[in-house]
C-alpha cells in the first residue's frame, strides 16, 4: 500500500495532460463529484441529525444553525483566496489539500464536546470547502466545451447527489441505533476515495498570478463574516441583541469600503466588472435569493418532521431523501428542457412552481399521509435541481477562459452567503413564531412561507435577462 500511494502522488501531471477532450469530460466531472458526494453526504447527514446532536450536547435545537453557518461563513470568508491559491500554487495540489482538510475536519467533528467545539470543526470544514468546490468548478470550466457544459454539470452531479440521496436514510440510521457522532466517520473513505480520484485525474490548471490585496482580502472576508454572523446570532440568547445588529453593521460597512478599494484596483482581488455580463448577473442575483429560499429547506424539514410531527431519526431521513431522487431524475431532462424553453423562461417560471412547493411543505400537518409528503418532496426536488443546474449552465456562458477562475469565485461566494443567510433567516422565522414556547407545526409554516417569499424574488430578478441569453449553451433558437 505504501508503494502504491507513493506512486499515486507522484505520477507526473503531464500524463494527464495527454488525456483527450472526450476523456477529459468524463473524468474530470467525476473527479470533482467525488469531492462533491463527500461534501453533499456531509451536510446531508448533519441535517437529519440536529435534534439528536442538540440533546446530547444540551443545546436549543434552533442554536444548531451554528453549526449550519459556521461552515458557510467559513466557506464564504475563505473563497475570495481560492483563485489566488489555485493560481499560485497549482490546482492539482490545492484541489487534494482542500480533500485533505475537509477530511480531517471531519474527524474533529466526530469528537467535538460542545457547541463551540463542533462550530470550531465546522468552520474548518468550510475551509476546506472553500478550497475544494471553486477550484474544480473552474478546472472545469477551463477544460470542457461551453457546448458540452450543460451535459458535463448534470453528469458531475449525478454521482454528487449520491450524497443528499443516501445522507438522510443513513444519518437517520446512525442517530437513531448509534450515536450522532458516527455520521462524520463516514467521510473518512469518502474522503480517501476523493483524494485518490484528484490524484489521478484532476489536471494541473493555473491562471497568472494575480498580487493579493490584503487589505482587500480583509474586508472582504470580515464582512462577509460579520454580516452573515451578526444575523445569525440575532435571535436566540448567544448574545446580546445590541452586539447583533453592531455585528451585521460593521459588515455592511466593510463589505461597502472593499467595493470602493476594490473599483479603484486594476487588479481586484473579486473583478466586480464581471457583473456587467448579463448572464453572470442575473444568475448571482436572482441566484441568490433562490439559494437563500432553498437552503433552509435542509434546514427546516428535518426539524419539524422530527421535533413538529414527531417522527424519529430515521423515519425523518427515509422521508427527505426522496428529494435527491427528484434531483437525480432532472439530470436526464434538463439540457432538452432548456433547448426547447431557453434559459430565461426556465428560471423565472421554475423560480414560480419551486416557490409552490414550499408553500406546500409549510402547509404539511402530523396528519398528513407519508404518501402525499414523499411525493411533494420528490417533486419539489425535480424543480430546485432544474433551477441549480440552469443557474450553474448561464453563469459561465458569456465568461472568458481567463475570467473563469474570478467568475467561479463570485459565484462561490454569492451561493454560501444566500444559503447561510437563508439558514438564519428560516431560524429567526422560527424563533419569532414559537416566542417562548416550544416548537409547533404552525411555526414551521412560517418559516416555509417567507422561504417561499425569497423564491419569488428570485423570479423578479431574471426578468430583465435577454431572450436570447446563452442560446449558444441552451441550443434554443430565437427568432
Amino acid at each position: 500500500m505504501p508503494e502504491f500511494m507513493a506512486r499515486l502522488i507522484s505520477r507526473p501531471i503531464s500524463e494527464m495532460a495527454n488525456q483527450s477532450p472526450m476523456t477529459r469530460s468524463r473524468l474530470i466531472p467525476l473527479t470533482v463529484a467525488a469531492a462533491l458526494f463527500m461534501e453533499n453526504m456531509d451536510s446531508s447527514v448533519i441535517a437529519t441529525s440536529l435534534p439528536a446532536i442538540a440533546a446530547d450536547l444540551g443545546e436549543d435545537p434552533v442554536i444548531l444553525k451554528l453549526a449550519f453557518t459556521a461552515y458557510l461563513i467559513s466557506f464564504a470568508v475563505f473563497i475570495p483566496l481560492s483563485a489566488w491559491l489555485s493560481a499560485a500554487f497549482g490546482a492539482h495540489n490545492l484541489f487534494r489539500a482542500a480533500i485533505a482538510m475537509f477530511t480531517l475536519a471531519s474527524m474533529a467533528c466526530a469528537a467535538a464536546w460542545s457547541l463551540e467545539t463542533l462550530v470550531a470543526a465546522r468552520a474548518l470544514q468550510g475551509l476546506g470547502g472553500a478550497m475544494m468546490m471553486p477550484v474544480g468548478r473552474a478546472v472545469m470550466i477551463r477544460t470542457i466545451a461551453k457546448e458540452d457544459f450543460v451535459n458535463a454539470m448534470a453528469y458531475v452531479t449525478i454521482p454528487a447527489l449520491i450524497g443528499p440521496l443516501a445522507g438522510p436514510l443513513l444519518g437517520g440510521f446512525i442517530t437513531t441505533y448509534f450515536h450522532w457522532r458516527w455520521i462524520f466517520w463516514i467521510n473518512l473513505p469518502a474522503g480517501l476515495l476523493a483524494f485518490t480520484m484528484a490524484t489521478l485525474h484532476m489536471p494541473d490548471v493555473r491562471d497568472t498570478v494575480r498580487k493579493l490585496d490584503l487589505g482587500e482580502y480583509l474586508l472582504a472576508s470580515l464582512g462577509l463574516a460579520a454580516l452573515v454572523g451578526g444575523f445569525t446570532v440575532f435571535s436566540g440568547d448567544f448574545v446580546p441583541r445590541w452586539l447583533a445588529v453592531s455585528l451585521a453593521a460593521c459588515g455592511v460597512v466593510c463589505i461597502a469600503a472593499y467595493v470602493q478599494r476594490a473599483r479603484r484596483n486594476p487588479e481586484p482581488l473579486a473583478d466586480l466588472n464581471l457583473l456587467r455580463i448579463a448572464t453572470l448577473r442575473s444568475s448571482l442575483l436572482g441566484g441568490m435569493f433562490f439559494r437563500a429560499g432553498a437552503g433552509a429547506i435542509a434546514f427546516l424539514l428535518p426539524l419539524m418532521l422530527q421535533l413538529g410531527f414527531g417522527l424519529t431519526a430515521l423515519q425523518s431521513g427515509a422521508l427527505t431523501f426522496v428529494t435527491a431522487i427528484g434531483a437525480i431524475a432532472l439530470k436526464f431532462t434538463a439540457s432538452p428542457i432548456l433547448r426547447a424553453l431557453g434559459f430565461k423562461q426556465v428560471l423565472i417560471g421554475n423560480a414560480v412552481i419551486s416557490a409552490c412547493f414550499l408553500v406546500g411543505y409549510g402547509l404539511l400537518t402530523p396528519q398528513t399521509p407519508h404518501w402525499i409528503i414523499f411525493a411533494l418532496l420528490l417533486v419539489g426536488g425535480y424543480f430546485r435541481s432544474l433551477q441549480f443546474t440552469s443557474l450553474a449552465a448561464v453563469a459561465y456562458a458569456d465568461v472568458k477562459g481567463e475570467d473563469t477562475a474570478q467568475a467561479s469565485m463570485l459565484f462561490s461566494v454569492a451561493q454560501q452567503f444566500a444559503i447561510s443567510f437563508g439558514v438564519a433567516f428560516a431560524a429567526l422565522v422560527l424563533d419569532v413564531s414559537r416566542g417562548s414556547g416550544v416548537l409547533a407545526p404552525k411555526d414551521f409554516t412560517a418559516a416555509f412561507f417567507a422561504m417561499a417569499a425569497l423564491m419569488l424574488l428570485a423570479a423578479l430578478a431574471h426578468r430583465r435577462l435577454p431572450a436570447n441569453a446563452a442560446a449558444h449553451v441552451s441550443g434554443k433558437s430565437v427568432a
